[in-house]
Parts: C-alpha cells; structure tokens; sequence
C-alpha cells in the first residue's frame, strides 16, 4: 500500500477495492474499477495477516484483453499454491525468500517477457541494468534451492498442514466463547490461523503466550513496531473490538498436532485471567 500511495503523491490516479467480510476481492469488482487509462491491477496473492487466498487466475481472465498489467505479491503464497504464471495470467510477481525456508533478505521479482521496467537504483549493468551492485550467489542459490523444495512438497504439505489448521480452529471456537475466525473459512493459506478474542487485547495476550514458549502475532510482522489497529480486520470487520484483540497463529512444516493440544492447554486460561481484569468484556 505505501508504494501506491507514493504514486498518488505523483499524481496518479488509484482505485482501491473492498473485500468481503471473508477477505477476498470479487473478480467482479476488479472488472467495474477498470478504465481505459489503467495500467497496474496490483492484488496480494494471499493475505499475510488472515490467509485468505484471492482469486488471481480469474482476474488474470478479466485483465487478458485490457492493456493494464497484473501484480501479485505472493510472498505468503510460495509455499503452498501453484505459482504458474501461465495459468494465473500474470505479468509481474514478488516472492520472499524467508517465508519459504530460504535465506533472509532475498527475494525476486517474476517479469513476463516484454514487460519494461525502471530502475530504481542507477549504476552498474548487473541484472540486465535494473539493479547495480555485485550479485550476492550464495543467497541467490539459497533462494532458488528453497522455492524448489517448497514447490515440490507443497501439495503434501499443504494437507498435513490444513488438517492441522483446521483442528486447531475447531477447537478455538468451541473452547473459548466469543472467539471468531478472521478471513474465509477454506479459502485460506494451509498454515494460518486469526481470530479474534473479544474483550481482551492481542498485544496481552502475546506477551503471556511468549512467556510459555508460545509464538504468535497480533498482525504484519511488517507493522510490529505499530499499535494501530491492522487495517486488514478493519476492512472485513469495521469494528476496533475485534482489531485489537486479533491474533495471529502460522503453522510451519515443524508444527504438530501436540503443539496445539500445548496452546490450548494455555490459551483458554489467558483469555480468562485478561477478561477478568478488562473493563470492556462483557459475558
């Protein structure tokens, strides 16, 4: 989002589109904000906060006879979804190396052939002219070596994962009462888990899981040094209670079922001492 506000402060013109309360944009929606002038249609792959997976290949569709190019960050993405961007009818896609195994602070940027870019830094001739400086191998390699694992396990991953997923929500929502499930129940990433706990605060209830040997987030790792609501439970729920106590598990391929049955051995008795001594729960 700042990169397309700093466009705006250039002077063009954005549309910026809603979501459902399950998080995902309608294809339909993407179609009406179209305009002869547009260039970039720019949608994230899959949400990092609630997981919520959109539905690229059908925009791809919609935007296969329009002159307007098509982004997707599919950072979150990497590890568990087909990244054919054949079939997803995609010009330009960024992946994150850390969020699939790979080295931290790589990461790359997928060009259909044709498409011109920019540089953002002006120098050397390395990277065809649009990124100067000596190439760093190792992490390149690290890179590469990581996506090509995830890919090839991903399907099976993906399974073990969502059946891990699921039986921890199950058990969210039948344990604590008013806890409620941010983003769309199967339209998800395999690893993520947000809820949100009424009547108490995310950032509380991180601090006393982190004492137990649990780690989770209340948003974007991106915003952790931010106490602002997370814009993201903002647009499916418009609503600060459910911002401020949102919180967010992701799995991983060291993740079991037993670490779970650990985290609700603990969590039910946090929520319960944090409502006691909160002046905004109500039963």
């Amino acid at each position: 989002m700042n990169p397309i506000k700093f466009l705006e402060k250039q002077g063009c013109k954005v549309t910026y589109l809603d979501v459902g309360e399950d998080g995902v944009v309608k294809p339909e929606d993407v179609e009406k904000a179209l305009r002869p002038e547009t260039v970039l249609v720019s949608i994230m792959y899959a949400n990092n906060e609630i997981g919520a997976i959109q539905p690229i290949a059908e925009i791809g569709k919609i935007l296969k006879n329009h002159r307007a190019i098509f982004h997707t960050d599919a950072c979150q993405a990497a590890g568990y979804l087909n990244l054919d961007v054949e079939k997803l009818g995609i010009d330009l896609m960024t992946v994150n190396g850390s969020k699939i195994y790979g080295p931290k602070g790589t990461g790359f940027l997928y060009a259909k052939r044709g498409i011109r870019l920019k540089p953002l830094m002006h120098g050397g001739g390395q990277e065809a002219g649009l990124r100067p400086g000596t190439e760093n191998v190792p992490a390149i390699i690290g890179l590469s070596e990581a996506l090509a694992k995830v890919q090839k396990r991903r399907v099976k991953e993906s399974k073990r994962l969502i059946a891990i997923r699921d039986y921890f929500i199950k058990r969210l929502t039948k344990e604590i009462p008013k806890i409620f499930l941010n983003g769309h129940p199967k339209k998800r990433l395999p690893n993520n888990i947000n809820i949100s706990i009424l009547g108490v605060e995310g950032e509380s209830v991180v601090l006393y899981l982190d004492e137990a040997g649990i780690a989770c987030a209340t948003g974007s790792a991106c915003n952790s040094e931010k106490l602002e609501s997370s814009h993201v439970i903002m647009a499916i729920r418009n609503d600060y209670a459910y911002s401020h106590g949102s919180l967010r598990f992701t799995l991983g391929k060291d993740n079991t079922k037993k670490e779970i049955d650990y985290v609700m051995k603990v969590l039910p008795k946090v929520v319960e001492k944090l409502r006691k001594i909160s002046a905004t729960w109500q039963k």
